[in-house]
């Protein structure tokens, strides 16, 4: 059976593809760019897990969870990633075993179907957070909580087809205050440049210790390159949460934003040293009334989408003319304004659906999933997990593949 590809504003959404489903013997969902993966928390003692929710302010189903998979008590599933050819669907978590690999299938409506969620053997690595996969079989994973040492970290590189854990890269401040991995949370990778980035943000347990730090890594050898400073001040604890390797058509630079900090900040990708320059501030966050600054997005327009989750804001950037980073809107959203997934309404409208919630902070975890029309900037809906399902969303995928042009 010939597989079908769908188009989607110059972007290609390859079809989700089942595990433990024959393609031949089972008839292609319908067309549902609508429809969602969302990692949630219980805030209700309950176990936590996956959803499956229809978030299409028009169809008469919006906001309706669809099925779930519970993954038990106090795993925080976290972020939620496919595999390059979308055929293999990951979750990591702050808990249970922290990365896992989801099942899923075709109820009778054609729908997705959560099926089970199969632990990947992380090793010495806890608190899974982002992944990175790379197109000769690899993938990496930050673990925040490394090691479990108080200023532990680490980054796990995985064989993309059997899930074996092959090599943990680490460093510890103490041994080279130059070089080092605390807390990572956010990661990029340019291949082309044989790079890798990732952040220090924050202990896992929010009050041990906070990074201020992004480091850079080498793609092949595992060796740590440098360790950059993003931050007013080597004492202000910024806690940079996510970084942006630009790559490709796009400018060559590194993006990241300071959580706490509430600002983004650029560097240059140098051709003599093949390394980045240092950061500085691009955008200050205070000065806006912004602050909390979390996720990167580019959308199929090449503009690039960071959330704020203080007070719930996306600010919409034209990135075509770096290092000048031309505002271009903002988007109204509620408070914890955090991950972001691209689609469009049954009439053709362009949106984006975006998940409010950080960690359950208080002030910052709304618990609301903002359906916003890209034109207009006007809420077209407001789906409230909390008050209908005694659940928030930890973030929010695509179950057509990929929901944006780039995350990280």
């Amino acid at each position: 059976m010939k597989r079908k590809f769908m188009y989607w504003g110059g972007l290609l959404l390859l079809p989700l593809l089942f595990a433990n489903c024959d393609s031949d013997n089972h008839p292609s969902p319908p067309s549902r760019e609508s429809v969602f993966f969302i990692d949630y928390r219980s805030i209700e003692g309950k176990p936590d897990g996956m959803a499956v929710i229809e978030l299409d302010p028009e169809s008469l189903d919006f906001g309706k969870i669809k099925n779930k998979l519970e993954m038990g008590v106090g795993v925080l599933p976290h972020h939620i990633y496919y595999d390059n050819s979308a055929k293999k669907l990951y979750t990591t978590a702050l808990g249970g075993n922290y990365l896992y690999q989801i099942t899923t299938a075709v109820d009778d409506n054609g729908y997705p179907l959560l099926v089970s969620a199969t632990p990947i053997n992380t090793g010495t690595n806890t608190v899974g957070e982002n992944i990175f996969f790379t197109t000769d079989n690899r993938y990496f994973v930050t673990f925040m909580g490394g090691d479990g040492s108080l200023t532990g970290g680490s980054v796990g590189v995985f064989n993309a087809t059997t899930n074996q854990l092959l090599h943990t890269i680490s460093g510890s401040i103490e041994d080279d205050p130059t070089k080092f991995i605390m807390y990572p949370h956010g990661i990029s990778i340019n291949e082309s440049r044989n790079l890798m980035m990732v952040t220090s943000t924050i202990h896992p347990d929010l009050t041990s210790g906070v990074g201020n730090t992004t480091t850079l890594i080498d793609l092949t050898t595992y060796d740590l390159i440098k360790t950059y400073t993003v931050a007013d001040s080597p004492t202000d604890m910024s806690a940079p949460v996510e970084v942006l390797l630009l790559r490709g058509e796009f400018p060559q630079y590194a993006l990241a934003t300071t959580m706490l900090g509430g600002d983004i900040w650029i560097a240059p990708y140098n051709e003599t040293t093949h390394k980045y320059d240092e950061f500085t501030k691009i955008f200050d966050g205070a000065s806006h009334g912004l602050g909390w600054t979390l996720e990167m997005y580019i959308d199929n327009t090449k503009k690039l989408y960071v959330s704020f989750a203080d007070p719930g804001k996306v600010l919409v950037f034209d990135i075509s003319n770096l290092p000048n980073l031309n505002l271009v809107k903002t988007l109204d959203a509620d408070k914890g304004a955090h991950h972001m997934s691209f689609f469009k309404t049954k009439s053709g409208k362009s949106v984006v659906a975006v998940q409010n919630n950080l960690l359950d902070i208080p002030g910052i975890n709304s618990g609301t999933i903002n359906v916003i029309e890209l034109s207009t900037g006007n809420v077209l809906g407001t789906v409230d997990l909390r008050s209908q399902y005694g659940i928030i969303a930890e973030s929010i995928e695509s179950t057509r593949g990929p929901g944006s042009y780039m995350h990280h």
